[in-house]
């Protein structure tokens, strides 16, 4: 490696095809020859920045220390001198044009009164890309939508006539406190809706007194993401089981040296579902001819921005399996909680190999379509292992978590009313710092935490510890034919799928 090295500009220029490709990002050149015949699925990015500055279009979509962890040592070649960089000239459209118009007339933050307004600036504001990826889910999106119908299943049983004058919402996960029992849960490419991406939630999460789960990943990197901490801010890690055990072992050792309080292994992403309104934003994108090329010469290109993140796709081991928790229990000491458990049984199995809990999930819908909500598999959870081992929940020697179409405190006070630690909430956080920044999250952490405290009253809980089953009535959830009243505000934010559709004629001409 030749960190010191200067390059110039031209030099760089030179190298600007398939058979001796360089690039540079942050000022620093790289060779990335060996990529675009590595089965690589990025090659034709990679093309198109050959020869040139490739930061505008690498930091949306990866961490800063991303290509030095990947790259061999030799293949870093040094300094690029900044007055001779030749970048690509990013023509500002109409289209683009009108959406920082839109931008420009956002409502302040006080006119935004819950979750769903959020969703609903950000869909008018994002980058049409952006928006594609943060809002796609697998297939039909049928479970997607589903997570957040589940909770209007599930109907409330008040007490009356408790003094509610003082009501508490704070609680403990994983025997760390937080204001509310909420935390942030992972979600990929924070960069795409906001230059700080993930530092937006490190920031909102110690004003407010929330966990921030870290993604494996976040378009900020991992240190910086702990570095931005505020002293005492507890942390998880969310964690991708990468081929090479190495990489994993070091991640996860690195992170506890760095006071990660919690390692959430996620188990339902053997392989990336199809998130065909993602693919669908990238394929009308791109010009038919290239795309017609590209697929001549075996390209993949199915899964839109999910693809690019995945790379040549080995931060995911298909491979996992129950054998490795014991590998994972020798290499660190954090607690270990798996992230997709979608049935009792696997839930009782973790149980059974002394993990310290569960995240009930189906990954906000982008796997599997047609998996049950995690509110409906807690139902079953808590009902089997009450029946299989005793256990009654909240549980401190196993959490249940659940995530997935949280929009209000209600939600929550649901799911922690049937046996839940916590809820994890992740798009409507993106949907909020992609609008708003920083300030958006923590205003979306107020509305939460003043919601939670007034269906407390409601409710005549005056702690956490008050909301109990007897306060809900969940005997519809495992009927997903029960007719509830709309959510119109849900329904008006959600985007219905596209058909294929003719390209328009004049683009042949």
């Amino acid at each position: 490696m030749n960190a010191g090295k200067l390059i110039s500009g031209e030099e760089v220029a030179k190298h600007n095809r398939r058979e001796s490709c360089w690039i540079i990002i942050h000022g620093k050149v790289y060779d990335v020859t060996e990529f675009l015949d590595g089965g690589c699925r990025g090659s034709k990015i990679i093309l198109k920045y050959a020869g040139k500055d490739a930061t505008e279009e690498y930091e949306p979509i990866h961490p800063p220390d991303a290509i030095t962890t990947n790259l061999p040592p030799e293949k870093h070649l040094g300094l690029v001198e900044p007055s001779t960089v030749e970048k690509v000239q990013v023509k500002i459209t109409d289209e683009e044009k009108a959406r920082q118009e839109r931008v420009s007339n956002r409502p302040p933050l006080d006119e935004i009164l819950n979750l769903h307004d959020f969703e609903a600036i950000a869909r008018q504001t994002m980058p049409e890309k952006a928006w594609a990826y943060y809002s796609s889910a697998a297939d039909d999106e049928i479970t997607t939508r589903e997570n957040h119908a589940a909770y209007h299943r599930i109907w409330f049983r008040p007490r009356i006539l408790v003094d509610v004058t003082k009501v508490d919402s704070s609680t403990k996960i994983l025997g760390y406190k937080s204001s509310m029992p909420v935390y942030i849960t992972a979600t990929a490419l924070g960069k795409l809706g906001h230059p700080d991406g993930e530092l937006n939630l490190t920031r909102a999460a110690a004003k407010h007194g929330v966990i921030q789960m870290i993604p494996t990943l976040a378009s900020c990197s991992f240190d910086e993401l702990v570095d931005a901490a505020r002293p005492g801010q507890v942390q998880f890690l969310q964690l991708y089981v990468n081929k090479d055990r190495s990489i994993t072992k070091r991640l996860v050792q690195h992170a506890e040296k760095r006071g990660i309080r919690g390692l959430f292994i996620t188990v339902d992403a053997p392989q990336l579902g199809r998130r065909e309104k993602d693919m669908r934003m990238k394929f009308e994108a791109e010009d038919p001819s290239e795309v017609s090329k590209a697929g001549s010469r075996g390209v993949d290109r199915s899964q839109g921005a999910a693809r690019a993140i995945s790379a040549c796709r080995s931060f995911i081991d298909p491979g996992l399996n129950w054998k490795d928790l014991e590998w994972f229990k020798s290499i660190t000491k954090m607690p270990l909680i798996l992230k997709g458990v979608q049935r009792w049984e696997d839930a009782l199995k973790a149980y059974d190999l002394g993990l310290a809990g569960v995240v009930l999930s189906n990954h906000g819908g982008r796997q599997l379509d047609f998996a049950r909500s995690g509110v409906e598999v807690l139902v079953e959870v808590t009902e089997y292992l009450k029946r299989q081992r005793g256990l009654t929940f909240p549980n401190e020697n196993f959490q249940l978590f659940v995530d997935g179409g949280v929009r209000r405190a209600t939600d929550v006070i649901k799911a922690i009313a049937l046996g839940a630690t916590a809820v994890g909430i992740g798009r409507p956080f993106l949907y909020a710092f992609s609008s708003y920044g920083s300030e958006g999250v923590e205003r979306a952490l107020q509305i939460l935490h003043d919601e939670f405290e007034m269906n407390m009253r409601l409710l005549g809980a005056r702690s956490v510890a008050d909301l109990a089953p007897d306060m809900v009535d969940a005997s519809n959830i495992h009927s997903h034919l029960v007719a509830v009243p709309s959510d119109k505000l849900y329904e008006s934010n959600y985007e219905s799928m596209r058909h294929a559709r003719l390209r328009d004629v004049k683009s042949k001409l």
